[in-house]
């Protein structure tokens, strides 16, 4: 009888040691499917929801100084993402510009805190507008050439497109309020002078 009974009491514990393993084993399966799926909820930033359309930059020489960058920047998110700052190899300084017209006069000015893309839509960079300024630049776009433009947004992601260099008689960039040779003036009118 006592053998019986110490062989119930070793099945018994055996069974309550195998339930004990299989409840961790199964516990921390279960701990460690939960972080993966965080963080595949989060590994979305505002880089992988930009792109932009029809970017170019103003021809200049290198003895000019300083160009603009424009085209189309859209947001593929449910959320506004904002484009903080930018870089390019060819300019010494680069700063988001606004311009802001008072009466006659227009003033070109860095933009605070950078160009908001709402969620689903797009934020449109443009002579006489919102456009990234390459300044300080150490050497010559020519017409037909492509400028690499890199924007960091405010999560920290960054996000490359392409540029093509073109001609264009408007996207006279100058500070501080000339209203003779004001930014971006003098325009084709679909406001990328016809190109």
């Amino acid at each position: 009888m006592d053998r019986i009974r110490t062989t119930r009491t070793a099945w018994t514990t055996s069974l309550l040691c195998l339930g004990l393993l299989l409840t961790a084993c199964g516990g921390s399966a279960e701990e460690g499917a939960a972080p993966a799926r965080e963080a595949g909820e989060t590994a979305a930033t505002a880089a992988d929801a930009f792109s932009v359309s029809d970017p170019w930059v103003k021809a200049v020489t290198a003895e000019e100084g300083m160009t603009g960058v424009f085209g189309v920047m859209a947001n593929d998110s449910d959320e506004e993402i904002t484009v903080v700052s930018a870089d390019n190899d060819a300019a010494g300084m680069v700063e988001l510009h606004e311009v802001v017209s008072e009466g006659t006069d227009a003033t070109m000015r860095e933009k605070e805190g950078g160009f908001p893309i709402p969620a689903g839509g797009s934020s449109t960079l443009e002579p006489g507008g919102d456009h990234i300024m390459l300044m300080e630049l150490t050497e010559d776009l020519e017409p037909g050439a492509e400028a690499t433009v890199t924007v960091e947004f405010s999560d920290g992601s960054t996000a490359e497109f392409t540029a093509a260099v073109k001609e264009y008689a408007g996207a006279n960039e100058e500070y501080g309020g000339d209203a003779e040779g004001g930014h971006g003036e003098e325009h084709g009118d679909d406001g990328h002078g016809g190109h």
